[in-house]
């Protein structure tokens, strides 16, 4: 029977949230010894959104150390040292395959026991893999998917291998669209495959979609939208040659990527822990159902105070501040204090090529596009307002500078009241700016 260890606090996951909690349990003052990571990544905490965009430009690569938790915020980067210096153990490459919260223990897939006073459950996401749909060929060579840093390492080298080869992404939204302008960078000939009308569905309109995909066709980028790739037809090494699609037609490939979505992983806690929306129930602390286990990151459906409703928030702006409102909760209750409540406001970015847009609040009800949103703009700028009730609820800003990004995140915080959707169009970014 191996050894049973016993920690204080455990965090179950090794990403963004796991090393922003461990930064913050450091500042409320965590003893030597009471705090361990628990990851099946064989790497300490690392941000993970340098995988889609610095770490796969070859040319000029982002290396690991650069992107360790927290330099994504400007933090000071925590090496496998800084965690050592600070008594957390880290206990990496071993991945939990039981947890039984009512006797606070975890068990991992070598026997290995470790016992817990408070959980923190931060195990994010897992990508979803075309052969869960059972696509015929998916299992094929040189298809890749994007979400560990082991992924990023085979893709890089594909990539150099495959030199000026052709790439097939698959899917429209965050993953293919900063893909496929990395492999353009790259020298590959790209094309993006996707079922929607246009890109980002969940949250561009299609006047912000126009945009883009006029942008990646100047580039050189092919897109073929309104299929999805139904197999893939495989060389006598079992490396992918092409890609088969729905409606009939084929794609040469070299190397295909797949970025059609990911899942929370939450099947540790099934039958233990409230589930709401796909995630671990949480209050405005992200603590759970059962007493002393928490739920932060991916995982976590919460209250959004300023929409009143639960909602679970994949992204890393989230996963860093759900972890440092839990652990300051732990803290707290655990000197009899109060914390406010969490009080989140929806945030999404994204850089390709030149561009780089920001996104704050919600994106519904009516949406009106203000500026210049030209594809062969020698500098685009242009934006999006959504209004539901008479208020502005949401705001996009593709090119935007810091300040004019600071102006459209007060406005979605705010809600201001407006007359009408042609105030907006007309008075655009400067709606946002005089507030």
């Amino acid at each position: 029977m191996a050894e049973e260890k016993s920690f204080k606090y455990v965090i179950v996951g090794g990403g963004v949230s796991a090393g922003y909690a461990a930064r913050e349990f450091f500042k409320q003052g965590v003893k030597p010894g009471e705090l361990a990571i628990i990851s099946r990544e064989q790497v300490p905490p690392y941000e993970r959104p340098a995988l889609s965009k610095g770490y796969i430009h070859l040319d000029n690569k982002a290396t690991l150390p650069n992107f360790y938790v927290a330099a994504g915020s400007g933090g000071e980067r925590q090496f496998p040292q800084w965690y050592k210096e600070k008594g957390i153990e880290l206990i990496l490459g071993t991945e939990i395959v039981k947890a039984d919260l009512a006797s606070k223990t975890l068990v991992s897939g070598t026997g290995q026991v470790f016992k817990y006073q408070t959980l923190l459950a931060a195990t994010g996401s897992s990508v979803i893999r075309l052969s869960d749909f059972g696509v015929p060929g998916a299992d094929a060579k040189n298809i890749f998917y994007l979400r560990e840093l082991e992924d990023a390492d085979y893709l890089a080298y594909a990539m150099e291998t495959k030199e000026k080869g052709k790439a097939v992404v698959v899917g429209g939204g965050y993953i293919g669209l900063e893909l496929s302008a990395a492999l353009k960078a790259n020298n590959l000939e790209v094309t993006m495959v996707y079922p929607e009308p246009w890109c980002m569905p969940r949250l561009f309109t299609a006047g912000i979609a126009s945009f883009y995909e006029g942008y990646y066709a100047n580039k050189g980028i092919n897109i073929v939208k309104g299929t999805v790739a139904s197999g893939f037809s495989t060389n006598s090494n079992g490396e992918v040659t092409e890609v088969k699609l729905k409606d009939g037609r084929t794609l040469e490939a070299d190397i295909v990527i797949v970025g059609v979505g990911g899942r929370p992983i939450i099947s540790l806690f099934k039958g233990q822990v409230e589930e709401e929306k796909g995630g671990l129930k949480t209050d405005g602390f992200f603590k759970t159902s059962v007493p002393d286990v928490y739920a932060i990151g991916d995982v976590a459906t919460f209250p959004m105070k300023l929409y009143n409703e639960m909602r679970r928030v994949e992204h890393v702006d989230h996963a860093r501040k759900s972890a440092e409102q839990a652990v300051k909760a732990i803290k707290a209750a655990e000197e009899g204090n109060s914390i406010p409540e969490y009080d989140y406001l929806p945030y999404f970015y994204s850089r390709a090529f030149d561009l780089s847009w920001q996104f704050y609040g919600d994106n519904v009800g009516e949406s009106v596009l203000f500026g210049d949103n030209d594809p062969k703009s020698p500098k685009p700028k242009f934006g999006s307002y959504w209004i539901k009730e008479g208020k502005v609820v949401g705001a996009f800003l593709e090119g935007g500078t810091p300040d004019e990004n600071n102006a459209i995140a007060k406005l979605a915080r705010a809600q201001p009241s407006v007359e009408s959707l042609e105030v907006l169009s007309k008075e655009g970014l400067s709606f946002a700016t005089k507030i």
